[in-house]
């Protein structure tokens, strides 16, 4: 029992040692130069989802990535406050395999590179499900092995700091795995098509390469984008969508320390 419990915590003290290290990355040039690129993305498909709670599970950096929502109440989840330092929004202290959250409570759920660095993927995507309302919707940024970004992650990986460290799944692997919850992908894309350079001068040289890149080889983006929307089961009554008020989380769900961290993110 202590020898499986003293794996766990060493297993999150890794994680976070490595959502660390994913947003010093981000602060870097090449990081920055991907983070407007997906909040482009994110800004062109945040707009078209509804509801009342928007939950995002982890933030590989600083700024805030679903601003374009238009849904009321959104709030971050970390698994180390070490990593939310300069994040000011409503705060959530967790870990993504097992949410204090109640079920059929959350409207949309972005997961912004948080696959490739979870222990148990599988498990993070069952929560995501759980707490999901029927045809709630799942956005997931992922770094794509198809692409240069790819090939570079199998040349280093072994030695590398994040990205590099992180398990690049591909989109067949993460629509698989969605369509076996019963999730219905609408829509799945990669961007961002130059190599991974930190050079200004010649990442601006080849900014030609996105347009060819969308036209001519769509499958080799860097990062891709997956929405998927929650399938309503005839089993299952559907609970209303749209209850002003409703609780996100359950009374002792969440411990104080949480709370209050949530609280002066509010107050600040």
């Amino acid at each position: 029992m202590s020898h499986s419990k003293d794996h766990s915590t060493n297993t999150e003290i890794s994680g976070g040692v490595r959502r660390r290290g994913l947003r010093d990355w981000y602060r870097q040039r090449l990081g920055q130069r991907l983070l407007r690129a997906e909040r482009r993305e994110l800004d062109e498909v945040l707009p078209n989802l509804f509801g009342y709670h928007l939950l995002q599970v982890g933030s590989p950096a600083d700024e805030a990535m679903c601003t374009a929502s238009l849904i009321p109440n959104r709030v971050l989840l970390e698994s180390d406050l070490e990593t939310t330092t300069a994040v000011r929004r409503p705060l959530m202290l967790a870990q993504a395999h097992a949410l204090p959250i109640l079920s059929d409570s959350v409207d949309v759920v972005v997961l912004a590179h948080t696959l490739e660095f979870e222990q148990d993927p599988h498990q993070v995507l069952r929560e995501v499900d759980r707490v999901l309302v029927p045809e709630g919707h799942v956005v997931i940024l992922g770094f794509n092995p198809w692409s240069p970004w790819g090939l570079w992650h199998l040349l280093v990986s072994r030695w590398a700091m994040p990205p590099w460290d992180g398990q690049f799944r591909s989109t067949r692997r993460i629509r698989d795995w969605l369509g076996l919850l019963g999730f219905d992908t609408t829509v799945c894309r990669g961007f961002f098509f130059r190599p991974p350079l930190h050079h200004d001068g010649i990442m601006r040289r080849l900014r030609i390469m996105e347009g060819l890149g969308r036209r001519c080889w769509p499958f080799a983006g860097a990062v891709y984008i997956v929405v998927a929307k929650k399938r309503v089961t005839t089993l299952t009554p559907i609970r209303p969508r749209w209850r002003p008020g409703r609780s996100l989380v359950g009374a002792g769900l969440v411990n104080s320390g949480s709370q209050r961290v949530m609280d002066e993110r509010q107050s600040g």
